[in-house]
């Protein structure tokens, strides 16, 4: 069901009719759908990171995702998010007795969310479970309409209220049920809405059971569903592209009712086939799939070049939302290429960061000082701990008393993820020693924000070609905060070294893991050495022409308007 645009002429003069929200009337876009984005486009999201207050989402897939949903509310896009509201979220991050890191789940309440008892049931493991659609109204945080669901319900048994109530459950079981509530629920809501959207976008593969929810409704016509879905992949390596066995699979009714011989012939697989691959299922269920960065769409081109029957995969480069990330103060000294204002701004969202320094770990930063920020997922090959594996190099950075350095880590490891904990408080540890040196807890939008506008060095030193983009840097540098990076991901498509950032050489191809990170540490501290700390405290207008140029660059082109827009252009308008 689609909204119609139309063009009209009256007296010789030419005009478009808007096109119209698909939805119901009472869940409708509040605004008239410009005409190129007419489309009505389903987007499915295990997390959306829209707002402080709502913690339904882990990291960089939600805060892309939120960012998302803002740029279709403002662009009047005929799109709709479907997402699972967790009633524990992902996690609470806080100190034990210690001040080790320590988990917390609590549930929450959102009374922002509209209750319009849309309710009916899906079967996982052939049993009837009881889902809920609870409607999130455009207005409440700036978005396109978006419905989340949810199983924690009286009527269901407790192992099926569970299901939704942590997000990425560290129980693979519950994980096919999650994925299960996503993509058949998510294409059941819109049976109950009595609305059939056109396009179908899996903001990664845990909703390809809408696909298989089509493919029960209308024959196993594969094509028709291939018309109707497009795919989006977040992750570089074949590796780390989820498997499950198809077995188990089939008995959790992933499939909907599909036979497993069906199932294999669908996807082209052996008939003796058993494993089911997430990623390549979507693959060969979309008319288009994208990478989020150039790179990631050649390395995604080339990691599945071996599979016959997939879709064409392009690139459409991840974003952020600057009406949202950007405080306004700097934006409107940015405008004005008023230096001093800017500086004088910054000085004051460094003191709101650092408050929360001292709250947290008793030390007390100084506003004036060089601050360099790694926040994000806490995952190895991201690399947190780099640039600390040269004690002596690590500790003279932060007792320099002539151009002295303050460093902030934060981000969440995922929580069964030991290697990543124990890397976290091992980071934690170190702040006990140092007094310029801190470790924060509860990394959410809010201190996300703190950090990204209180920073002066946005670091971000992942193993190339292993971050598929990253978007932390962006926002940050929304803020006049200067990106020092390996060359990956987003940072490729922006980066011209030395005027707008600072790119960390990449290591020499077929070196050990070890002698990379060698390459890359020592690389960091000859740039700081040689021409951070000189710009930054020995010439201020220099500094700030980096600054300004940086944010100068870093919009339109990384704004998710632009991207939002080349999703219709690149995938849904196809």
């Amino acid at each position: 069901m689609r909204g119609l645009a139309a063009e009209s002429t009256i007296n010789n003069i030419r005009f478009t009719i808007m096109s119209s929200s698909f939805l119901p009337a009472q869940y409708a876009h509040p605004y008239e759908i410009d005409p190129k984005y007419g489309k009505s486009v389903a987007y499915f999201c295990m997390e959306y990171a829209i707002d402080n207050v709502f913690k339904i989402y882990s990291g960089g897939l939600g805060y892309l995702a939120g960012s998302h949903m803002r740029s279709a509310g403002a662009l009047r896009q005929n799109l709709v998010g479907v997402g699972i509201l967790w009633s524990y979220g992902y996690y609470n991050q806080i100190r034990a007795e210690d001040g080790s890191m320590a988990v917390q789940y609590r549930r929450k309440e959102y009374s922002f969310l509209e209750d319009h008892n849309i309710k009916f049931l899906i079967h996982i493991c052939n049993s009837p479970v009881w889902v809920k659609a609870l409607y999130l109204r455009p207005d409440t945080f700036g978005t396109a309409p978006m419905f989340f669901l949810t199983t924690d319900l009286p009527e269901n048994d407790d192992i099926s209220r569970s299901i939704t109530q942590r997000l990425y459950d560290s129980n693979p079981m519950t994980r096919i049920s999650q994925y299960i509530v996503l993509g058949q629920g998510g294409a059941r809501l819109f049976e109950e809405l009595g609305v059939e959207p056109e396009i179908y976008h899996m903001n990664e593969a845990h909703a390809i059971g809408a696909a298989f929810n089509m493919l029960a409704r209308n024959g196993g016509n594969v094509e028709e569903v291939r018309k109707r879905f497009v795919f989006t992949t977040h992750t570089p390596e074949e590796a780390g592209n989820e498997k499950m066995d198809i077995n188990l699979m089939h008995n959790f009714s992933f499939f909907d009712g599909l036979s497993l011989e069906q199932v294999r012939a669908m996807l082209k697989l052996d008939p003796h086939e058993q494993t089911f691959n997430y990623t390549l299922a979507a693959l060969r269920l979309s008319h288009m799939a994208n990478g989020v960065s150039a790179l990631h769409g050649e390395v995604s081109r080339h990691m599945w070049e071996g599979y016959s029957d997939i879709c064409p995969i392009t690139h459409v480069t991840n974003a952020q939302n600057s009406a949202y990330w950007q405080d306004a103060e700097l934006a409107e000294a940015f405008i004005a290429r008023d230096k001093a204002a800017f500086r004088n701004r910054k000085r004051a969202l460094k003191r709101d960061l650092f408050r929360v320094v001292g709250e947290q770990t008793g030390h007390l930063f100084d506003q004036d000082t060089l601050t360099i920020v790694w926040a994000r997922r806490f995952a190895a090959y991201k690399r947190p701990a780099l640039i600390t594996e040269n004690p002596v190099m690590f500790e003279r950075m932060l007792q320099r008393t002539n151009r002295p350095v303050q460093m902030i880590w934060a981000g969440k490891p995922y929580p069964t993820d030991f290697t990543a904990v124990d890397i976290f408080n091992k980071l934690n540890r170190l702040g006990e020693k140092y007094p310029r040196c801190a470790v924060l807890t509860g990394y959410e939008l809010g201190l996300s924000r703190l950090l990204k506008n209180g920073s002066d060095i946005w670091l971000n030193n992942p193993v190339v070609t292993r971050e598929a983009s990253g978007t932390s840097g962006m926002s940050a540098t929304m803020n006049g905060s200067i990106s020092v990076s390996t060359n990956d991901g987003w940072v490729r498509e922006f980066a011209r070294d030395g005027s707008n950032c600072f790119i960390i050489p990449e290591a020499k191809l077929g070196l050990a893991p070890e002698a990379r990170d060698r390459s890359d540490r020592d690389n960091f501290y000859s740039i700081l050495e040689s021409r951070i700390l000189p710009l930054y405290y020995d010439n201020k207008e220099a500094w700030m022409d980096l600054v300004f140029t940086a944010m100068n660059d870093i919009c339109p082109a990384f704004d998710s308007d632009r991207m939002a827009d080349e999703y219709y252009t690149k995938m849904y308008n196809i």
